[in-house]
């Protein structure tokens, strides 16, 4: 609804930034039916092919939408710079008003989506919040590129479309930032201290753990995947060991919901 508001308050208000604007929110519509699609397969459960499930489909997702941005991006470089050497019409007022309620509405949906994003720890919503955002900011690029034709007047007409070259290359931007923890999730990148901290806590506050070793974090999805190592005393039996190792699993799986499965390695202590 967003897109086609803009698209025809653009083409009747004479301003290409709304018209790129428009192009930016119709790329929501499609970046966000992929979170959606991402999300929903990586939400099926493990089987004989996906003995770790289905969770880098939401990685995928995001990829697809730092296309689906810079996708848009382009487009309105292409126009944008097509425009600044087309002489046209100044914008119409009217088209600040309704630039302004969408930088509103956006930004409430950026705010909405980056909070859900940070309690699931889901990299594909996050890419949907930013884009939001980013239109947004486009949007705010928009409504200062109109007021600077309005105010100059004849002559400034193409501050409208310079506004919107602006705002192809905001969006060029936050492309990145989604992109950059998308590729670091692919690569396993270690980036969950506070995660490993938790993990460590509830281990030891098992009877029988003296203390963890090695602890590693691999993200599928909004899910994670822990490899721990735990110190026994030595004398104990292989039982016993395997015992204390099940209650270290359930402890840190029943505190942290998140968790997908804790793989344990028991080391023996012998001081």
């Amino acid at each position: 609804m967003l897109a086609l508001v803009k698209a025809m308050a653009g083409f009747f208000g004479n301003s290409y930034a709304l018209i790129a604007d428009a192009i930016e929110s119709l790329s929501d519509v499609f970046s966000s039916l992929i979170v959606v699609w991402g999300i929903k397969v990586s939400s099926r459960p493990a089987d004989e092919n996906h003995p770790y499930g289905h969770g880098r489909a939401e990685t995928l997702a995001t990829f697809v939408v730092v296309g689906v941005l810079l996708i848009a991006a382009t487009l309105i470089v292409v126009e944008s710079v097509h425009n600044i050497r087309t002489p046209h019409q100044l914008p119409e007022p009217y088209t600040l008003g309704i630039l302004a309620v969408v930088i509103v509405v956006k930004e409430i949906l950026y705010r909405k989506v980056n909070h859900k994003s940070d309690q699931v720890y889901s990299t594909a919503l996050k890419a949907d919040a930013w884009h939001h955002r980013s239109d947004a900011l486009t949007s705010g690029a928009a409504f200062v590129g109109i007021s600077v034709a309005l105010i100059g007047g004849k002559g400034w007409e193409a501050a409208d479309d310079w506004a919107a070259l602006f705002s192809a290359i905001i969006i060029c931007a936050n492309s990145f930032f989604i992109l950059r923890p998308a590729l670091g999730e692919i690569m396993d990148e270690h980036t969950y201290d506070a995660i490993i901290d938790e993990v460590r806590k509830n281990a030891v506050s098992v009877e029988g753990v003296i203390t963890t070793e090695k602890c590693h974090v691999r993200k599928m999805g909004i899910r994670f995947y822990i490899d721990l190592h735990i110190v026994v005393n030595g004398q104990v039996t292989v039982a016993q060991g395997h015992e204390i190792a099940h209650r270290v699993k359930e402890k840190v799986m029943n505190t942290m919901p998140h968790v997908a499965d804790v793989l344990i390695h028991v080391e023996p202590d012998f001081l």
